[in-house]
Protein backbone atom coordinates (compact mmCIF):
# COMPACT_ATOMS: atom_id res chain seq x y z
CA UNK A 1 0.00 0.00 0.00
CA UNK A 2 2.41 2.52 1.03
CA UNK A 3 2.40 5.42 2.97
CA UNK A 4 0.18 8.44 1.94
CA UNK A 5 0.55 11.43 4.72
CA UNK A 6 -0.66 14.68 3.90
CA UNK A 7 -0.03 17.69 5.88
CA UNK A 8 -3.06 20.16 6.17
CA UNK A 9 -2.18 24.29 7.18
CA UNK A 10 -5.05 25.24 9.03
CA UNK A 11 -3.76 27.26 11.44
CA UNK A 12 -4.81 30.88 10.85
CA UNK A 13 -1.54 32.54 10.29
CA UNK A 14 1.90 30.39 10.38
CA UNK A 15 2.57 27.78 7.46
CA UNK A 16 5.15 25.17 8.21
CA UNK A 17 6.85 22.93 5.68
CA UNK A 18 4.92 20.28 5.36
CA UNK A 19 7.56 17.51 3.72
CA UNK A 20 9.65 17.15 6.76
CA UNK A 21 6.18 16.31 9.06
CA UNK A 22 5.11 14.07 6.32
CA UNK A 23 8.37 12.27 6.97
CA UNK A 24 8.75 11.97 10.53
CA UNK A 25 5.38 10.40 10.24
CA UNK A 26 6.97 7.85 7.37
CA UNK A 27 9.84 7.29 9.77
CA UNK A 28 7.37 6.35 13.26
CA UNK A 29 5.10 4.19 11.15
CA UNK A 30 7.84 2.23 9.22
CA UNK A 31 10.11 1.76 12.08
CA UNK A 32 6.73 0.28 13.94
CA UNK A 33 6.24 -2.38 10.99
CA UNK A 34 3.47 -0.61 9.82
CA UNK A 35 3.15 -1.72 6.21
CA UNK A 36 1.00 1.09 4.77
CA UNK A 37 -1.43 3.94 5.76
CA UNK A 38 -3.10 6.77 5.18
CA UNK A 39 -2.75 9.97 7.72
CA UNK A 40 -3.50 13.12 7.44
CA UNK A 41 -2.08 15.40 10.19
CA UNK A 42 -3.58 19.01 10.72
CA UNK A 43 -2.29 21.98 12.05
CA UNK A 44 -4.79 24.22 14.21
CA UNK A 45 -4.76 26.90 16.55
CA UNK A 46 -4.90 26.20 20.34
CA UNK A 47 -8.70 27.17 20.87
CA UNK A 48 -9.45 25.01 17.48
CA UNK A 49 -8.04 21.90 18.71
CA UNK A 50 -9.81 22.82 22.50
CA UNK A 51 -13.18 22.63 20.96
CA UNK A 52 -11.86 18.94 19.11
CA UNK A 53 -10.94 18.40 22.84
CA UNK A 54 -14.25 19.44 23.81
CA UNK A 55 -16.85 18.03 21.55
CA UNK A 56 -15.05 14.67 20.43
CA UNK A 57 -13.53 13.59 24.13
CA UNK A 58 -14.88 15.42 26.17
CA UNK A 59 -12.06 17.42 27.76
CA UNK A 60 -12.14 20.93 28.91
CA UNK A 61 -8.84 21.80 28.42
CA UNK A 62 -5.85 22.68 25.73
CA UNK A 63 -3.72 19.90 24.51
CA UNK A 64 -0.86 19.90 21.69
CA UNK A 65 -2.03 17.04 19.85
CA UNK A 66 -5.16 14.73 19.15
CA UNK A 67 -5.03 11.19 17.32
CA UNK A 68 -7.79 9.63 15.97
CA UNK A 69 -7.61 5.67 14.30
CA UNK A 70 -10.16 5.70 11.44
CA UNK A 71 -9.60 2.57 9.92
CA UNK A 72 -7.27 -0.64 11.25
CA UNK A 73 -7.10 -2.31 7.82
CA UNK A 74 -5.03 -0.60 5.75
CA UNK A 75 -4.31 1.86 8.56
CA UNK A 76 -6.15 5.27 7.98
CA UNK A 77 -5.79 8.29 10.77
CA UNK A 78 -5.66 11.58 11.78
CA UNK A 79 -3.45 13.69 13.69
CA UNK A 80 -4.26 17.32 14.62
CA UNK A 81 -1.97 19.53 16.71
CA UNK A 82 -2.35 23.03 17.85
CA UNK A 83 0.36 24.74 16.58
CA UNK A 84 0.29 27.73 19.41
CA UNK A 85 1.67 25.39 21.69
CA UNK A 86 3.44 23.73 19.46
CA UNK A 87 5.37 26.77 19.47
CA UNK A 88 5.10 27.93 23.09
CA UNK A 89 6.69 23.79 23.77
CA UNK A 90 9.48 24.73 21.64
CA UNK A 91 10.87 27.74 23.44
CA UNK A 92 10.05 25.91 26.51
CA UNK A 93 12.42 23.29 25.28
CA UNK A 94 14.67 25.25 23.40
CA UNK A 95 13.94 24.06 20.07
CA UNK A 96 12.50 25.09 16.99
CA UNK A 97 8.65 25.44 16.02
CA UNK A 98 9.24 22.69 13.21
CA UNK A 99 10.79 20.25 15.29
CA UNK A 100 8.52 20.10 18.00
CA UNK A 101 5.41 19.68 15.47
CA UNK A 102 7.82 17.08 14.19
CA UNK A 103 8.01 15.49 17.47
CA UNK A 104 3.97 16.13 18.22
CA UNK A 105 3.51 14.35 14.59
CA UNK A 106 4.99 11.40 15.14
CA UNK A 107 3.17 11.00 19.14
CA UNK A 108 0.46 10.86 16.98
CA UNK A 109 1.68 7.95 14.78
CA UNK A 110 2.57 6.21 17.37
CA UNK A 111 -0.46 6.15 18.90
CA UNK A 112 -1.86 4.95 15.32
CA UNK A 113 1.07 2.25 15.75
CA UNK A 114 -0.85 1.56 18.71
CA UNK A 115 0.52 3.04 21.23
CA UNK A 116 -0.18 4.67 24.69
CA UNK A 117 0.70 7.74 27.23
CA UNK A 118 -1.62 6.53 29.86
CA UNK A 119 1.14 5.62 32.27
CA UNK A 120 4.76 7.15 33.10
CA UNK A 121 6.02 3.78 31.80
CA UNK A 122 4.04 4.50 28.83
CA UNK A 123 5.18 8.18 28.09
CA UNK A 124 8.74 7.79 29.04
CA UNK A 125 8.55 4.54 26.04
CA UNK A 126 6.79 7.16 23.91
CA UNK A 127 9.51 9.59 24.45
CA UNK A 128 12.34 7.34 23.63
CA UNK A 129 10.58 6.85 20.25
CA UNK A 130 10.21 10.11 19.27
CA UNK A 131 13.60 10.98 20.00
CA UNK A 132 14.76 8.22 17.63
CA UNK A 133 12.51 8.87 14.75
CA UNK A 134 13.14 12.92 14.99
CA UNK A 135 16.73 11.88 14.38
CA UNK A 136 15.83 9.87 11.15
CA UNK A 137 16.26 11.70 7.78
CA UNK A 138 13.61 10.16 5.62
CA UNK A 139 12.68 11.79 2.04
CA UNK A 140 9.59 11.12 0.38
Amino acid sequence: MGFDIDVINAHPRTRLRRSGIAASVTAALRGENVPGARVNVILLSDDELLEMNRRHLGHDYHTDVITFRLEDQPLEGEIYISVDRAREQAAEYGVGLHDEVRRLAIHGALHLAGYDDATDAERDAMRTLEDRYLACEVSL
